[in-house]
């Protein structure tokens, strides 16, 4: 019962404390507070940021340059700098490298003094799988590269002088998924890395001392498989394995115990040795290029007006860099067959090293750009 009084009691006072309240608010048209030892004249939010021009225009623009195309707004929030949020993307543009086949380190293609093609290795084993897969592989196969870069981006535009609003500095971040590029076998290849992935499963058997095909998962079938006649094991083991020579593993591959690692055909992953690219579990070859998710910018700009005579319509130009958060990777996804059976990743940064050709020339531009160049155009139409 005292419980019920007392809640009674303090439900009263506070009704009694808010209705003096609301009579005070009506009585008086603005709210004095304490500032040091004077009064002053309380300002609403919204009114004070009217005054200040905080929030009270939005424009909308259309962006294009380095990181892609895309939009954003931006409205002011102080006197002297504005918010500016929006997307970008970059356009699906693809581009082709070509990868060289190669047989146990030698190439497919060699040419005499006289630019006439000479017999290869390659051409002997190609003889050898279209008997034996009815597949005619090529001596190269086509990688098609393309960005798959997209970013939000949150950036403040200071206009450091008073009587000139043409010139920004701006700072903020980009926020989106690390990998920006990707490079994958294209459709016209599969044949060939088919092809190279057969050749290579017989060429391990022919190493480990296997069958040219083995029955031992097929239940209904008796015997432990086809073997492998000795002439043709000697011709693997005379021309070694197929694939892609991108250059030489600049480390050696270790376990956690610091033992040097064997691949599928019982060799070590050393430093020096060279690193061949061979289709993964799926028959493909795929490659990445990643980065942080997380990246600083800093930059500057010019704006101006669009049209003649018209403040509603402006033009801007940006130019900062954009931090990666390092050297970005470029990931040979499980590029490499252990002895175990198990595939591991290669970065071509960071394990491989002398690469040449056209890969060679993305690996060094990635090493060499610590930060993203970012030069944009921004075209501007102010709603409100």
């Amino acid at each position: 019962m005292k419980r019920i009084v007392s809640f009674l009691l303090f439900a009263s006072f506070g009704v009694n404390t808010f209705a003096q309240a609301d009579s005070f608010r009506s009585n008086n048209s603005t709210l004095k507070v304490l500032e040091s030892s004077s009064h002053a004249e309380y300002i609403p939010v919204f009114q004070y940021w009217k005054e200040h021009d905080i929030f009270q225009h939005l424009d909308v623009s259309v962006t294009a340059g380095t990181t892609g195309v895309g939009i954003d707004i931006a409205s002011p929030v102080t006197e002297w700098a504005q918010l500016r949020l929006g997307y970008e993307f970059m356009p699906r543009v693809t581009k082709t490298l070509e990868f060289n086949m190669s047989i146990g380190g030698k190439p497919a293609k060699s040419y005499d003094a006289d630019g006439n093609r000479e017999e290869t290795t390659f051409d002997k084993m190609k003889e050898f799988l279209y008997s034996f897969t009815g597949y005619d592989i090529e001596d190269h196969a086509d990688m098609v590269a393309k960005p798959t870069m997209n970013n939000l981006k949150v950036l403040v535009d200071v206009f450091p002088l008073k009587n000139n609003r043409h010139w920004h500095l701006t700072a903020g971040f980009y926020l989106g998924p690390s990998k920006f590029a990707e490079a994958n076998n294209s459709t016209e290849s599969m044949i060939s890395l088919v092809s190279a992935s057969i050749y290579n499963k017989m060429y391990e058997s022919a190493v480990n001392g296997g069958n040219l095909i083995d029955f031992n998962n097929i239940p209904s079938l008796s015997g432990s498989g086809i073997v492998m006649p000795d002439a043709v094991r000697d011709k693997f083991l005379e021309y070694g394995d197929m694939g892609f020579e991108v250059g030489q593993f600049s480390h050696d591959f270790t376990d956690e115990a610091g033992n040097v690692l064997k691949d599928a055909n019982g060799n070590t992953i050393d430093k020096g040795r060279a690193y061949i690219v061979q289709p993964d579990e799926d028959c493909l070859v795929r490659v990445s290029a990643s980065s942080k998710s997380f990246k600083p910018y800093v930059g500057f700009g010019y704006s101006g007006r669009l049209l003649k005579n018209r403040d509603d319509w402006k033009i801007s130009f940006d130019c900062g860099a954009m931090f990666w958060g390092g050297t970005p990777d470029l990931v040979v996804h499980h590029g490499l067959k252990l002895k175990d059976g198990t595939y591991r990743d290669v970065s071509l940064i960071n394990d491989v090293e002398n690469i040449d050709g056209q890969v060679g020339t993305y690996v060094d531009i990635l090493k060499a750009f610590k930060v993203y160049p970012v030069l944009s155009l921004r075209l501007t139409k102010r709603i409100f």
